[in-house]
């Protein structure tokens, strides 16, 4: 797919600078999506591949990681306006074979205030790591990438952890949240998570391009190819991660989407079309620690305004997915690491660094 510009949406030059900035700072390749008032805007950067020279497709598939909370909150919300759930719900009324603190309640699921362990892993103030679950860190996750993990057992290994704090007491992102939400749902309505997220959301927007790959290792075409590097006994080594089992992320991470579609979505979202009103409006509802809402971080700019947003990070992957908070203005795209010698904390913080640059570019 060639790059679109309409003509009211121009060149962006500030965009493409902002690219070409990620690129410089070590990853593979770039892909964004930017609809507003000028049109929309498509622009991709980098390689698609290493050791080609193609870029990214523009229209290309890629792995949202954390993005996915937000969908799967979304259909939480949705089951709450079917009168299916409640958010001041006990979660152990509707799972109570897993033993539950019956203080939780299904809005600390959404909003992370729950104080259950995050079987990813928890990382401490002083930088130190306790092991999560399943392997999520370097040559372990790289040797258990084709491994199949069921979100029963992802939970249950959590809930055998000592809970991070009192129920509604602070806050702490966990991925456990986000499978106990997909365990939530299922049981609602006796379907599964894709079935039902096909059914409220993939549908009715005409989401084509968006799957849940549950323990598929596919990605669809076109795409780029994701790279995780890591230390293998002191000799740095890059794997391509472009196709691996997600399943040990489950409903916290495992979507596959394109910005077209996670535009829509966003837009559609922050719009009005997917949620009651005042649903929406307790969806925006911050955390004090974080900004982080219902599946939502909501952020003020420095300047004025507030965009609504949901990344994620996967390895190999990011995903950007950004809007004004009437979803006439959307950023969306993605970014792929390369083969650069990063630690985790480098790279984390250099994808921030990368994602303000542009969040300004497109909404200062």
């Amino acid at each position: 797919m060639t790059e679109q510009n309409t003509a009211a949406a121009q060149d962006r030059p500030e965009l493409r600078k902002a690219m070409q900035e990620i690129v410089d700072a070590g990853f593979a390749g770039v892909q964004l999506r930017v609809n507003d008032e000028l049109g929309e805007w498509v622009g991709s950067a980098g390689v698609s591949e290493l050791g080609r020279t193609a870029k990214p497709p523009t229209d290309g598939h890629f792995r949202v990681g954390s993005v996915t909370k937000t969908f799967v909150a979304t259909v939480v919300l949705q089951l709450v306006d079917e009168g299916r759930l409640g958010l001041q719900d006990p979660v152990a009324d509707h799972l109570p074979e897993l033993g539950l603190d019956r203080r939780i309640t299904v809005r600390m699921l959404l909003q992370h205030t729950s104080g259950i362990f995050n079987f990813t892993g928890e990382f401490s103030a002083d930088g130190t790591v306790e092991p999560g679950v399943v392997a999520g860190f370097g040559k372990e996750w790289v040797d258990l990438r084709h491994a199949t993990f069921r979100p029963e057992e992802l939970v249950r290994g959590a809930l055998a952890k000592p809970a991070r704090f009192e129920p509604g007491t602070a806050w702490s992102y966990s991925n456990t949240n986000y499978v106990l939400a997909r365990l939530l749902i299922e049981k609602a309505t006796g379907r599964s998570l894709p079935e039902v997220t096909h059914r409220l959301v993939l549908g009715p927007l005409g989401l084509t391009g968006t799957v849940l790959p549950e323990a598929r290792e596919e990605i669809p075409e076109p795409h780029a190819h994701g790279y995780f590097g890591y230390d293998d006994a002191g000799r740095w080594k890059v794997v391509d991660t472009t196709r691996f089992n997600p399943s040990w992320a489950s409903a916290s991470g495992d979507m596959i989407s394109t910005s077209r579609d996670l535009h829509t979505f966003f837009s559609a979202l922050n719009g009005g079309k997917l949620i009651s009103t005042e649903l929406l409006a307790e969806m925006r509802v911050p955390d004090p620690t974080m900004g982080y809402g219902l599946g939502v971080f909501v952020e003020e700019l420095e300047g004025g305004g507030t965009v609504l947003h949901h990344n994620g990070g996967f390895w190999g992957w990011g995903a950007l997915m950004y809007s004004t908070p009437d979803g006439t203005r959307t950023l969306t795209g993605s970014l792929t690491s390369g083969d650069v010698e990063m630690d985790l904390p480098t790279m984390a913080g250099t994808f921030e660094k990368a994602k303000q640059t542009l969040v300004k570019a497109v909404f200062a």
